[in-house]
């Protein structure tokens, strides 16, 4: 089938999903001619796509040229504040505008979530939960700005649940979330959102800890 999307579209969508599989890490090069070569596309829109993830902070200036973002302790502070404020408002408004097949979507993603043991099955159903809940808000400027700075989670290596205990932990507070929007109570929506962030804030600090990245 051909592929409908346009050719910055393609390459950026190339861009982050190295950050998924970790082709491409923090501290990386990131050299224009390599991308053409390897999405097939000319350097013009790859010029205009690098931009594009510069001004999403994605890739940064560097002595030998481009390199992807490593991110320091305070500016992961700050993104993980900026993700319990976005996503508490999210839950929120889904509380308040979801219908009940958005629901019931949700739901059965958390419920699968329970039975997957394959750790790229976990963080992908994982994903695949936090985005609809922010299509659940539906509010299409809140979505926006949450995807940019789930964008940027990539630049922090491996998902905090291939810790065990907060892949339980995790699946108990998406069980909380989706019973707030079942009843419609945004504050409670809002109060297990943020707490969820929190949690995870937690856990990657943890994580950084184990690995030597945080003295």
């Amino acid at each position: 089938m051909k592929n409908t999307k346009s050719p910055k579209k393609q390459i950026y969508d190339f861009f982050i999903t190295s950050l998924e599989n970790f082709t491409l890490k923090p501290g990386d090069r990131v050299k224009e001619e390599d991308i053409a070569v390897k999405t097939g596309f000319s350097r013009t829109p790859v010029r205009e796509v690098l931009a594009l993830l510069a001004n999403e902070g994605l890739i940064e200036s560097s002595v030998d040229g481009l390199r992807i973002s490593i991110l320091d302790e305070n500016s992961i502070t700050q993104l993980y504040e900026m993700r319990e404020i976005l996503e508490g408002t999210a839950a929120s408004f889904a509380a308040i505008h979801a219908n009940e097949i958005e629901i019931a979507a949700l739901e059965e993603i958390v419920l699968r979530e329970k039975e997957l043991t394959i750790s790229s099955q976990i963080i992908q159903n994982n994903r695949l939960f936090h985005s609809m809940l922010f299509r659940c808000a539906h509010n299409k400027f809140l979505v926006k700005t949450i995807n940019e700075l789930t964008n940027t989670l990539l630049l922090l290596g491996k998902s905090t649940l291939s810790d065990e205990k907060r892949k339980e932990e995790a699946y108990e507070e998406h069980i909380k979330i989706v019973e707030a929007l079942k009843n419609h109570d945004s504050s409670a929506a809002k109060k297990y959102a943020k707490e969820h962030i929190k949690n995870a804030y937690k856990a990657r600090i943890k994580i950084f800890l184990q690995d030597g990245k945080i003295l």
